[in-house]
């Protein structure tokens, strides 16, 4: 067996205590062996306390399951900054989408690169990501060492019959060539963009052959009031009930957003199985509104967190998401003790991981080694009262020491090992440069 120790530290366990403990990984299956007296039978000849291949320091710091960014568009890194302060259809339309059209394979995986860059700095070992050339996604992601539940990004409007259906072949062709890529830590999805943004008789079509694939859903849903009223207006039932009626609420599909949900939305989503990745700087951001978070949870609905693309956040940072979801919950539900800082590191971490059905989300044995260590040692984590309340409210991506996935060691001590930093940004900032010179002739 070829082991890591990740030793020194305290672990955040997978009933939420934290205790003084050494993890130890079997780098060559990718899972957890021991984390101190819990070690299975069959691994009893190891030991947290034994030799191992090689170690990783966590003195003074805190070993979490590594985070997941649940709903993202990770080549939007190339529009960080670049259009803000509006709302989100004007924001898509004028700004967005004419950018959009002119990007390239090279442009999306230049953006893709430098944003598992920036996760892997910030201690997330998986993402979700709705985009084009996901092939080139996929690239990065294989080369980066994470994981990814992958989609292409299927808009219908404005298209006609034979490109709408086309780009519905595309996202299952996508789904269909790239699940199992990477060694197994890429898994795809069927992902439409929004019950608005595709055709009636194109999610139907689609959705039918990714079910008879065994493909799960992903789509925006009930983001705005925008994305509401005219499936209320038009077929005279919530954005829900349409998605139950075209059989895209499953146990397996995961919606984006879901920040407008009546109880009937809710009900329907928890009687379903079908989990809600949370965005709160983005809704915050397009002022979108606020997420019914804790009626969610309450409901039994899986509710996990993602950053969107960095062109509506502005970065990929899991920290800051927890710390936003926390506030902008109780805000949400006139209650300060709503959505308190255990439920979103939870919703980070086996919220994600169980939301997009990718290993991950827990620290014990037989789970995958997705780690990170953050430090505690900073002065805004000092005194350290509770150390969950701190991943929540005060901790920042800037905090973590070491990034694993998957049993390899992809950051220690602030240097990423399986990409070349400064190169990675060095062709991000050219392509971004390049691509705003083409939207403005």
């Amino acid at each position: 067996m070829n082991t890591l120790r990740v030793t020194g530290g305290r672990v955040l366990r997978s009933d939420g205590r934290v205790t003084e403990s050494d993890v130890l990984v079997d780098r060559d299956a990718g899972t957890i062996v021991a984390v101190d007296d819990e070690t299975p039978e069959d691994a009893a000849s190891e030991s947290v306390d034994g030799t191992a291949d090689e170690t990783l320091d966590a003195d003074g710091g805190l070993v979490i399951p590594g985070l997941v960014n649940a709903h993202t568009h990770v080549a939007m890194t190339l529009l960080r900054g670049y259009a803000d302060d509006k709302p989100l259809d004007p924001w898509l339309r004028e700004d967005i989408w004419p950018a959009e059209a002119e990007l390239t394979p090279d442009d999306i995986e230049a953006g893709a690169e430098l944003g598992v860059l920036e996760m892997i700095r910030s201690g997330t070992t998986a993402f979700a990501d709705m985009y084009f050339a996901m092939d080139r996604v996929a690239d990065a992601v294989d080369r980066a060492g994470l994981r990814a539940r992958l989609g292409h990004g299927v808009v219908t409007v404005g298209k006609d019959a034979e490109d709408a259906r086309a780009d519905v072949e595309e996202g299952l062709e996508v789904a269909a060539a790239l699940d199992g890529a990477a060694d197994g830590r890429i898994r795809t999805a069927f992902m439409p963009h929004s019950l608005t943004t595709v055709g009636e008789e194109y999610l139907r079509e689609g959705i039918a052959e990714a079910r008879e694939a065994g493909i799960p859903v992903h789509l925006h849903a009930n983001e705005t009031t925008d994305e509401v009223d005219p499936i209320v207006d038009e077929r005279g039932e919530r954005p829900i009930a349409y998605a139950q009626d075209i059989d895209a609420l499953g146990p397996d599909d995961f919606f984006a957003h879901g920040v407008h949900l009546d109880g009937s939305e809710i009900d329907r989503l928890a009687d379903a199985g079908t989990a809600i990745v949370h965005c709160p700087a983005s809704n915050m951001k397009l002022a979108s509104g606020m997420a019914p978070v804790q009626r969610l949870r309450e409901a039994g609905v899986t509710v996990a967190l993602g950053t969107d693309g960095a062109a509506s956040n502005n970065d990929l940072d899991v920290f800051d998401e927890m710390r936003d979801a926390a506030m902008l919950g109780k805000l949400a539900a006139d209650d300060a003790s709503a959505v308190p800082a255990a439920a979103v590191v939870e919703m980070a971490t086996a919220g994600g991981a169980e939301a997009l059905g990718l290993p991950g989300g827990r620290i014990e044995p037989g789970a995958a080694a997705d780690l990170a260590v953050v430090d505690l040692d900073a002065p805004h984590l000092t005194p350290v009262h509770d150390p969950v309340s701190h991943l929540a409210y005060a901790a920042r991506g800037s905090d973590v020491r070491h990034t694993v996935c998957d049993g390899e060691v992809l950051m220690r001590d602030r240097e990423v090992l399986t990409l070349d930093a400064e190169a990675v940004q060095e062709r991000a900032a050219a392509a971004a440069s390049d691509l705003v010179d083409r939207v403005d002739e």
